[in-house]
């Protein structure tokens, strides 16, 4: 397994998928203010979760490795409950296009 990517050598880490299969989303932003909205908030959450506050006005980035870790779980958990990404936005979208979004704003691809 890669260091901290729960990946075997060779294999796209969770980052990156999720970074490119999501990031094309992102065009979705600009016509789609309730999807953006939802993105925002599960970008604040996962902030929270992985323990990325700070007093500054701009957060830090969160850790690569927290981060790829709970990628990982959630990309599991869909698998298991047999998830297919649907045409519009459920909370898996949303929570993978913030992922991606976090890979993309502090360049942990």
């Amino acid at each position: 397994m890669g260091a901290g990517t729960g990946t075997y050598s060779g294999e796209v880490s969770p980052l990156a998928r999720i970074d490119a299969s999501y990031t094309p989303r992102f065009a979705e932003f600009a016509f789609e203010p309730g999807f953006t909205a939802a993105v925002d908030q599960h970008v604040a959450h996962l902030r929270e979760r992985l323990a990325v506050t700070c007093p500054d006005l701009v957060p830090h980035a969160p850790d690569r490795e927290a981060l790829s870790d709970y990628a990982l779980g959630f990309l599991d958990a869909l698998a298991e409950s047999g998830w297919r990404e649907p045409v519009g936005h459920d909370y898996a979208v949303c929570r993978l296009t913030a992922i991606s979004w976090l890979v993309r704003r502090h360049d942990l691809a």
